[in-house]
């Protein structure tokens, strides 16, 4: 009898402790989860920031440099391809993410080459409207990089997480995948071609 007793305490106790175990471990890949789709959002944040500054810095520059139409067309259609692009957090791929890096991309260079047209209009290159709009869209490049690396290491923590044996026993049963990482654009190895 006594024995019997022992041994139903000792399976109680084996199974409470396999349940405490899954649920501090689930709980746990739900928190680095969360911690992902929160980086996500702040990506889109300043993405979406990026995208605000541009109608302005357009109008601005379009005064100056009205023969310059092409170049502002391809902001602006850069700009509404990127902005209808939109990726659901929880759907993170590597292609989802692969294709709104390359719309992010495209407004990226089309910009560029927007800001390079100051060169040709002294007018502009003084203008205190344009000067404010180019340090404000500086500033918002600078934090892309800084939202997208903090991103990069909230998925690098959840990757590591859910990849860890036992856990990734766990994660197969729950359906938590792996996220996707923020690659260097093709390209971005070669240093760029300065020409006077």
């Amino acid at each position: 009898m006594k024995k019997g007793l022992i041994a139903v305490i000792v399976i109680i106790v084996v199974v409470l402790g396999i349940f405490a175990w899954t649920k501090g471990s689930y709980n746990s890949m739900v928190r680095e989860d969360e911690s992902v789709q929160r980086a996500w959002s702040q990506v889109e944040n300043v993405y979406q920031r990026r995208a605000d500054l541009i109608p302005n810095l357009v109008a601005t520059v379009k005064g100056y440099a009205a023969h310059e139409s092409q170049t502002l067309e391809n902001v602006v259609n850069a700009r509404a391809k990127a902005t209808q692009m939109t990726v659901d957090a929880d759907n993170l791929t590597p292609q989802t993410l692969a294709a709104f890096q390359e719309a992010q991309g495209e407004l990226g260079a089309a910009l560029g080459r927007l800001l390079m047209i100051q060169e040709n209009y002294p007018d502009l290159k003084a203008n205190q409207n344009f000067l404010e709009l180019q340090s404000q869209l500086e500033g918002t490049e600078n934090r892309i990089t800084v939202e997208r690396q903090k991103y990069n290491e909230a998925a690098r923590a959840y990757n590591t997480l859910i990849r860890q044996f036992p856990k990734n026993l766990l994660a197969g049963m729950f359906g938590f995948e792996k996220k996707p990482y923020f690659q260097a654009e093709e390209g971005a190895q070669n240093a760029p071609k300065v020409e006077f």
